[in-house]
């Protein structure tokens, strides 16, 4: 007699046998797929860190030095360790109508080679101001410029009551649509002043201009 055929002695798997594997595996890419879903979902959430956000250089301009982060660097020629005679910065602050960010360019350079808008304002500018006073952000006066100084068609933008007042020269939009762009000049203590450039829509929030530029200049060393 012939011995029994090889599938007689390893029968097939049960059909709920194999339902349950099917079970089990579903099951397993269930688990993983969950766990990746809430991977994701921590990963998102967290703020996004680059290497240009982490990575700082050390420039010396007016006598400090300064911890600069990369991403913060206008120009990448610029982004090298030592001495500088101007250091351009560009960044983000919330001044805009509803706290929305308006990007300030700001030049660092030495003192003594700037004059601070405060100083500008008497010195200068109030010789050329027109007869016109415009209405802007409570608290500013507006006056336009003749064309005596090489300034015609700008207005200066000033606190009246203040010692040390806020004053930005602002010039016409360049394009249909676009905001003036002004110029502020401070001094930053000794040896080091700054020349912020920024769109006249923060103007809004003159009050808060200048301590949102040295809270966040301070990180740097400022």
């Amino acid at each position: 007699m012939s011995s029994p055929s090889r599938a007689r002695a390893h029968p097939p798997h049960s059909v709920g046998y194999n339902l349950a594997a099917i079970g089990a595996l579903v099951a397993l890419a269930a688990i993983a797929l969950a766990y990746g879903i809430d991977a994701a979902g921590r990963n998102a959430s967290r703020p996004a860190h680059t290497v240009e956000d982490a990575t700082t250089l050390t420039r010396t301009i007016g006598g400090r030095d300064l911890d600069i982060p990369l991403g913060w660097f206008r120009y990448a020629e610029q982004r090298v360790e030592g001495f500088a005679k101007q250091i351009d910065l560009q960044l983000s602050l919330p001044l805009g109508t509803d706290k929305a960010n308006v990007v300030v360019d700001v030049t660092l350079l030495p003192r003594s080679r700037v004059r601070s808008s405060a100083s500008l304002l008497d010195g200068v500018y109030l010789h050329s101001f027109g007869e016109a006073q415009f209405d802007g952000p409570p608290g500013l006066i507006g006056k336009p410029l003749t064309g005596d100084g090489g300034f015609a068609g700008e207005t200066v933008w000033y606190d009246a009551i203040s010692a040390d007042p806020f004053v930005a020269k602002c010039a016409p939009a360049v394009a249909d649509g676009a905001s003036p762009r002004c110029l502020r000049t401070v001094y930053l203590g000794p040896g080091l002043a700054a020349v912020y450039a920024f769109s006249a829509d923060a103007l809004a929030n003159w009050k808060s201009f200048d301590p949102e530029m040295q809270a966040l200049l301070a990180r740097i060393g400022v």
